[in-house]
């Protein structure tokens, strides 16, 4: 990996510290002690000067860190003669900035894989042959060819009969997932099985991967506030250092003990474990299809106490799907579907197309409709099969078959009435309904297990909707018929009890989403402004992983905790060893390396958080693992 200018630096920084020191020690036990004592000198100067460098850009920025502490104790060390614990101490300085170097580009590198994931062109169908394309030129209706071993380029449909991809850069599925033809293809994705066609219905800067990869960046360049806290902690980590230093000398005499307090007190990578626990939970949460946008929002996130939870799309599919069908004429259930679906194959409305995916499911046969009219709003009429066909609301089929409405009990339990007639007269009606996510009651309980102490519904849809849909979820609470202004006062009510999430996919959620602590948006079918607002971006169409990310978030959390108190506990402890005299200054530097490498090394343990998964995630992988089955 080529390195960056700071990194060469930082580099040769420690490349001087340690070939100083190595030579001293050399001519040391040569019997040259006044050679070594140079040797180990000149080691110390570029550490030091980089270091006081350092020191007055930070001071100039407002902020005053650990560093200086290191900059007194290799002072101490040079003034008092003490050249050899100088050296240690400069190793351990321009060892412990190279440890972060390469401790934050661990932590880094599945973020920087899926950046360089992102191809560059793209295989385009044209005139009956092939050709290689830049990504810009890519417009919607271009119809591509994805290879095996292709990353799809752009978002769009399948045009194949079916298509085998990985999305595990996108959502951490290690299984590949089975696309029928007509399904959505994310870009990112890998084709896994044979070559496939995709339909573009998005440009490249508008698909998925675009979207995510300017996230991810956005991400990377933030700053935790926790590691704000350390650096106020560090305030006081300072003064208990230099008060340890100056007691140890006032009640001695000996000023030794003062330099070995300083050197065993020089924790320069310690608060740089902070970042590094949160850049990998960062990265950990990715692999797990939830993208959250920097380190502040990871740690509110660890926080959190209440998540308010929208309705459509988010707690439900979004789509509605057929819970029965009611025959009124002695015509089977399968025989209304089929004319209903047939004629419904001309409509792009979200119902029809709804009617049109169930017949398929059941295997059904539908023929082409002829002479179709669709009333937008209302419904279609058309002919299949040689018979005149009405599909559409209960008003609408009612009054052209010339009965009155009836009054269906779905009607008033929050489902949609479609009536279907057929040669004019009243044939039946599908029952539909958006139902819930699979395994949403299960989600639930895990995010309690997190620490959530409320969880709320708020929704648009009527009350009778919501109750339907909230049944026996457990709820603490239910908020419906809400505008987006109302769901922002819902969120700022809920900061009296601790920070609130709220979780959310569609335009009106983006106010609401902005206000919250954390707002979570549905990227996969989300609209652009929610996952605008959002701080936390599900890149996989499935609210269960609200608790992998809450737990990954809370994991982080505590292990860069652990890494500041075990630090700065052990650092203190050392301190007073030395100032009894039970350490020498050489010692002491021994001992604060072997610290502060255990702490970053601590800090890391972030990358191998692995989450609790969700019930459903076993069952869709027993489900594609099916599916893939010859």
């Amino acid at each position: 990996m080529e390195q960056s200018g700071t990194d060469r630096f930082k580099t040769a920084i420690l490349l001087l510290a340690v070939t100083g020191l190595i030579a001293g020690v050399a001519f040391y036990v040569a019997g040259r002690a006044d050679i070594a004592s140079r040797f180990w000198f000149a080691g110390v100067v570029p550490a030091l000067a980089a270091l006081v460098v350092e020191i007055l850009r930070s001071i100039g920025r407002g902020e005053v860190g650990l560093d200086i502490v290191a900059a007194l104790s290799m002072t101490a060390a040079l003034v008092f003669g003490e050249t050899l614990a100088a050296a240690v101490v400069a190793v351990m300085y321009a060892g412990g900035t190279f440890l972060e170097s390469f401790a934050e580009g661990r932590a880094k590198r599945e973020m920087k894989d899926l950046l360089s994931r992102v191809p560059r062109t793209a295989t385009r169908h044209r005139n009956g042959t092939l050709e290689d394309i830049p990504l810009d030129e890519i417009a919607p209706g271009d119809r591509l060819l994805i290879r095996q071993g292709d990353v799809v380029p752009v978002d769009g449909t399948v045009s194949s009969e079916n298509a085998f991809v990985d999305t595990s850069a996108l959502t951490g599925e290690s299984l590949p997932l089975r696309l029928a033809h007509g399904a959505e293809a994310m870009s990112g994705s890998t084709n896994v099985g044979k070559a496939f066609d995709v339909v573009v219905t998005h440009r490249a800067t508008e698909s998925t991967y675009a979207g995510i990869v300017r996230l991810v960046e956005a991400a990377q360049a933030s700053k935790a506030p926790m590691s704000r806290l350390a650096d106020r902690w560090s305030l006081g980590f300072l003064a208990i250092t230099v008060a340890i230093a100056l007691a140890a000398w006032w009640f001695t005499g000996d000023p030794i003990r003062a330099v070995a307090v300083l050197v065993v007190a020089t924790p320069c990578p310690l608060i740089l474990a902070v970042p590094v626990a949160l850049v990998a939970g960062l990265s950990r949460a990715a692999h797990f299809g939830v993208l959250i946008k920097g380190a502040g929002p990871l740690e509110t996130m660890a926080r959190v106490r209440t998540v308010i939870l929208d309705k459509t799309g988010t707690l439900t599919d979004g789509f509605p799907q057929i819970v029965s069908i009611d025959s009124h004429d002695g015509m089977h259930e399968d025989d209304i579907l089929r004319f209903a679906a047939a004629l419904d194959q001309a409509s792009t409305h979200p119902v029809a197309q709804a009617i049109v995916a169930a017949a398929k499911a059941r295997g059904l046969t539908l023929v082409v409709p002829s002479e179709v009219t669709e009333m937008p709003g209302e419904g279609v009429l058309g002919h299949v099969e040689g018979r005149m066909v009405l599909v559409g609301g209960e008003s609408f089929v009612a009054s052209r078959v010339g009965v009155a409405p009836g009054t269906h009990p779905a009607s008033s339990a929050g489902s949609v009435l479609v009536a279907v007639a057929i040669d004019g007269h009243m044939a039946g009606h599908l029952v539909m309904s958006d139902p819930l996510r699979e395994g949403t009651g299960a989600m639930l309980d895990g995010l309690r297990r997190q620490g959530v102490q409320r969880i709320l519904l708020a929704t648009g849809d009527r009350a009778d909707v919501a109750e339907r849909v909230a049944e026996g979820l457990g709820l603490d609470g239910l908020r419906a018929n809400l505008t987006p202004d109302q769901k922002v006062l819902l969120v700022l009510s809920g900061r009296k009890r601790g920070p609130v999430m709220m979780v959310g996919d569609g335009v009106n959620d983006a106010p609401a989403l902005a206000a919250a602590d954390v707002g979570v948006a549905m990227g996969a079918r989300g609209a652009a402004a929610s996952a605008e607002a959002a701080d936390v971006v599900l890149l996989v169409d499935r609210v269960d992983r609200l608790g992998p990310g809450i737990e990954i978030a809370r994991a982080s959390r505590r292990i860069a905790v652990q890494s500041v108190v075990a630090g700065i506990g052990l650092s203190v402890l050392g301190m007073i060893a030395a100032a009894f005299g039970y350490l020498t200054p050489v010692q002491g530097a021994l001992l604060q390396e072997a610290i502060d490498v255990a702490v970053i090394l601590n800090a890391l343990r972030a990358l191998r958080i692995t989450p609790l998964e969700p019930a459903t995630v076993k069952h869709d992988a027993d489900a594609i693992r099916s599916a893939a089955a010859p």
